[in-house]
């Protein structure tokens, strides 16, 4: 990402469960493609299962997001 673009508030998709003890993947569509994220729940021990639409709420560059389910 360059300087001042920001993936906060947009969606991805659970690639790597995303939990306590684990680094998470989410892939997030930008710049016209998919990139994987590394991530985690923004929720202190929530689980967040492969497959879970997610919204960006946090990210940490250079590839760090975390992330809250996006419906439920």
């Amino acid at each position: 990402m360059n300087r001042g673009e920001s993936v906060v508030g947009e969606q991805g998709r659970v690639t790597g469960a995303v939990g306590p003890g684990l680094v998470g993947e989410v892939m997030v569509r930008v710049r016209g493609g998919a990139e994987a994220f590394l991530a985690y729940a923004v929720v202190p021990g929530e689980r967040i299962e492969r497959g879970t639409v997610v919204v960006i709420v946090e990210y940490q560059p250079p590839r760090t997001v975390y992330v809250a389910a996006a419906y439920g």
